[in-house]
């Protein structure tokens, strides 16, 4: 720039971050793919969170395939705490076909994204549109376009990416049964490809392959753009085993399903957390897609891979359910 200003860091090409502090977002998506809304799914928009305007999307079937009420599926993006909405059509895509498929009512929200928010306000954006739910439950004048369809006894939570990171530390924060969310029942987590970081490189995040769709240069931008400025990312949101994150072992946990493409550079830090909570004893299933990259539900959401991921979804599901 004419006055010397420089670019320090860019992200996917919808965010930039410049020498003299100024942060530019784009208005576009990082995938400009087409919107596949062809009326078989029921969407909206709520704000759930006031203060910040932060707004959820809603999905429904809308022509449910049995009379019994829907199953409750949070969706939570990612795009490494910086980027990503609940707008973009990979998310809204993918939304879609959760709630066909899974025959769920689907919540995607938003939260605050870094650096303009480090965490824990993602985090805490997460527990707000959780807690909503529950608002819900308990409303004299709720949304009856959600509370008709709607079983508040059968959540799921789910995240892609930094969406897994934020449903870990959710599972982590309302601990096995979920009482403080009553009536509103947690049933179980899925981590897709989780959002999990350490001060030692991992052997994958080390020698995986230099190309990965999420590369290593981009997973540490990510990082020093959303962790708490003086921190680490031993950062016990960050690192599920740092120094001074809490016992897992200690804590009891709702069941957790955890997912990973065995081309992603985050993969280690995946197995090592499904490893470590069976060794616990805590009820984990772990699935790797060999050869796929970070991501490859929603960028290619009608491959093998994905058809298959969302059986094993359906099936935690219905394994969860009662």
């Amino acid at each position: 720039m004419e006055d010397g200003t420089y670019e320090v860091e860019e992200c996917r090409g919808v965010l930039r971050v410049y020498s003299d502090g100024t942060i530019v977002r784009s208005t576009k998506p990082s995938f400009e793919v087409p919107i596949h809304d062809d009326g078989s799914i029921l969407w909206k928009d709520v704000v759930f969170e006031a203060m910040h305007n932060l707004q959820l999307r809603l999905y429904k079937p809308a022509f449910p395939t049995s009379t019994a009420k829907l199953p409750v599926f949070y969706y939570i993006h990612g795009g490494g705490f910086c980027i990503g909405s609940r707008t973009w059509p990979n998310c809204q895509n993918y939304c879609f076909k959760l709630a066909l498929e899974l025959q769920a009512v689907v919540i995607s929200p938003d939260y605050g994204l870094a650096p303009e928010n480090r965490l824990p306000a993602a985090i805490e954006d997460g527990y707000a549109a959780v807690k909503w739910l529950q608002d819900q439950a308990m409303s004299e004048e709720p949304d009856m376009w959600l509370t008709d369809v709607a079983d508040f006894s059968r959540v799921f939570i789910s995240g892609d990416s930094a969406g897994g990171n934020i449903a870990h530390n959710l599972a982590v924060r309302l601990k096995a049964g979920s009482v403080e969310l009553d009536p509103v029942r947690v049933r179980g987590y899925v981590y897709l490809l989780p959002f999990f970081g350490g001060t030692i490189r991992t052997t994958f995040e080390a020698e995986g392959p230099k190309e990965a769709f999420l590369n290593i240069e981009l997973i540490d931008r990510f990082w020093r753009l959303s962790i708490p400025i003086g921190s680490t990312t031993d950062h016990p949101l960050v690192n599920p085993f740092g120094p001074n994150s809490p016992n897992l072992e200690k804590i009891d946990l709702d069941p957790i399903l955890v997912i990973v493409g065995g081309c992603d550079l985050l993969k280690d830090r995946a197995i090592e957390y499904a490893n470590k909570l069976k060794k616990y004893g805590k009820k984990i299933e772990y699935v790797e897609f060999e050869g796929q990259q970070h991501g490859f539900f929603t960028i290619n959401p009608n491959s093998d891979p994905s058809k298959k991921l969302m059986l094993i979804i359906k099936k935690f599901i219905q394994d969860n359910s009662s």
